[in-house]
């Protein structure tokens, strides 16, 4: 199975970029994508041979996820169960046979750090959600997951320390959650790939330096490690300020 993932930053935008031509062209069994950025009803998106799954924020024009996949979903599940957490789009699971497959648009910190102390509620729910899953069939989860887990993950480790994405307590969460039975396959096939990035700042010519972060992951649950192909992040596609990520499995 071919499973990609990709924070658009807008996803009418995207499409003036050339998103579906992508999506065409990378002919994955499933595609998901993070901050769509709109509402249902904004825009009809042709993608024959694919059933789509949306899940809106209650807030116009932020956030939201959205789930393409060619085989029909056993069942689908909109948010995590808890009101708090689910007003905003940010996640959808898709349950199959095998796997529950899960796209994640985890909440930023922001500046000054003003959305940690609820980040760190949403990360530990996040992680209870998945590990429930986990217990009745392996996970894999995706999506833009707002950490550079390591200093290996991002341009300038020392000068972001204290900036979102980069504190310690969200790496610590990361850190928490793959400890609970689950494997970063990026960093499994290549633990020491350096300048290898999946978001880059609009500002600075960030992205013409190579000036980034590695924050779009796939993760699965430890189990499924025997049937992990490759882990990729295709930099060379444009039309947002994240690339797409991918992930190749045997299911």
């Amino acid at each position: 199975m071919k499973l990609i993932s990709w924070n658009v930053n807008g996803i009418r935008a995207c499409v003036g970029k050339g998103f579906l031509d992508y999506v065409n062209e990378a002919d994955a069994d499933i595609f998901c994508i993070q901050e769509s950025k709109m509402q249902a009803g904004q825009l009809e998106l042709d993608l024959p041979g694919y059933h789509q799954y949306w899940n809106y924020a209650e807030k116009k024009g932020y956030s939201g996820t959205a789930v393409f996949s060619k085989k029909e979903p056993k069942d689908v599940f909109y948010g995590i169960g808890i009101e708090e957490h689910d007003k905003e789009g940010r996640v959808i699971t898709l349950e199959f046979d095998e796997f529950f497959f899960v796209v994640v648009y985890t909440p930023n910190s922001q500046n000054e750090l003003k959305r940690l102390d609820y980040r760190m509620v949403w990360e530990d729910a996040f992680r209870e959600y998945l590990i429930s899953l986990d217990k009745k069939k392996p996970v894999i989860v995706c999506g833009d997951m707002n950490v550079a887990h390591e200093e290996i993950d991002l341009k300038n480790p020392k000068t972001n320390r204290k900036n979102a994405g980069f504190t310690d307590e969200e790496r610590q969460k990361m850190t928490e959650l793959l400890a609970a039975g689950f494997v970063d396959t990026f960093r499994y096939f290549y633990p020491d790939a350096t300048d290898i990035y999946s978001w880059w700042s609009y500002r600075f010519k960030a992205r013409e330096k190579n000036a980034g972060w590695r924050i779009d992951y796939f993760i699965t649950s430890e189990r499924l490690t025997d049937k992990l192909e490759d882990s990729k992040i295709h930099t060379e596609v444009f039309g947002s300020d994240h690339c797409p990520v991918e992930l190749d499995i045997k299911m």
